[in-house]
């Protein structure tokens, strides 16, 4: 539950390995955050996750979590709910694929859309259920800057991220007035992966995980519906959407 100044005591990522969610646990710890749940499948990884957060002070558990499983969803998320309210959840998994691979691969291109799209729908509809049903809490999506329009190098990729970022959107209509908020997240690429020697502008619109979770952060007191990182996107984008078809097959994007 909120302390009384409104900041939040319990967080859940749905995806207790990736960098964006553990760097949002790191940074709303420093916040106030008392309880941490990381969900994700079981690994050395998810646990040394979870040491490094234990190490800042605060409680940690680690819960066994498979997107691709949707029916173990609701019992295993649901749980979670049982031990107490969770005021904050970031949906945070997710696998950028392998484009020209999974082009050739349709099994493989499936289990991108079912991880990214599948999972997020059925992982979203049960905690926003749960946090309806304590009356209170955010839920944030981690969306992508990919899913504003097909691109060439990742359609794959961003037509999962496209639907979740809709899905978002409409969960988060459906819940107004209900007590519980709906964040997007739409950062650009990370910049931990661009190689060395990238434009200038795309280094301007990436986002390393440190400043997602700063604006997630930030989303949250604001208790904002949409969240660019960085906040440029939102211009470029605008553009973007505009630009002609043929030439678009043109850009370097």
């Amino acid at each position: 539950m909120k302390d009384a100044f409104g900041t939040p005591q319990s967080l859940l990522v749905l995806g207790g390995t990736s960098t964006i969610g553990l760097a949002t646990a790191r940074r709303m710890i420093a916040r106030g955050v008392r309880t941490v749940w990381l969900a994700g499948r079981p690994s050395p990884v998810l646990t040394a996750a979870a040491d490094s957060l234990r190490a800042l002070g605060t409680d940690v558990r680690t819960v066994p979590f498979d997107a691709l499983d949707t029916e173990s969803h609701e019992e295993r998320l649901g749980k979670i709910f049982t031990e107490g309210p969770i005021d904050v959840v970031l949906l945070a998994f997710g696998v950028l694929g392998d484009q020209a691979h999974d082009e050739a691969d349709p099994v493989a291109a499936v289990r991108v859309a079912q991880t990214n799209y599948t999972g997020a729908v059925s992982a979203g509809l049960v905690c926003a259920g749960a946090l309806q049903a304590q009356g209170h809490g955010s839920l944030v999506v981690l969306s992508s800057v990919a899913g504003e329009r097909a691109r060439r190098g990742d359609f794959i990729y961003g037509s999962s991220k496209a639907g979740l970022d809709v899905f978002a959107q409409g969960l988060g209509d459906a819940l107004y007035g209900t007590g519980v908020h709906v964040m997007v997240v739409r950062p650009g690429s990370a910049r931990s992966t661009a190689a060395a020697g990238r434009a200038r502008t795309r280094a301007r619109l990436s986002a390393t995980p440190e400043a997602v979770a700063t604006a997630i952060e930030l989303g949250l007191r604001r208790r904002s519906e949409t969240v660019w990182v960085p906040g440029t996107l939102r211009m470029v984008m605008a553009a973007v959407r505009h630009v002609p078809r043929p030439l678009f097959r043109l850009l370097p994007v």
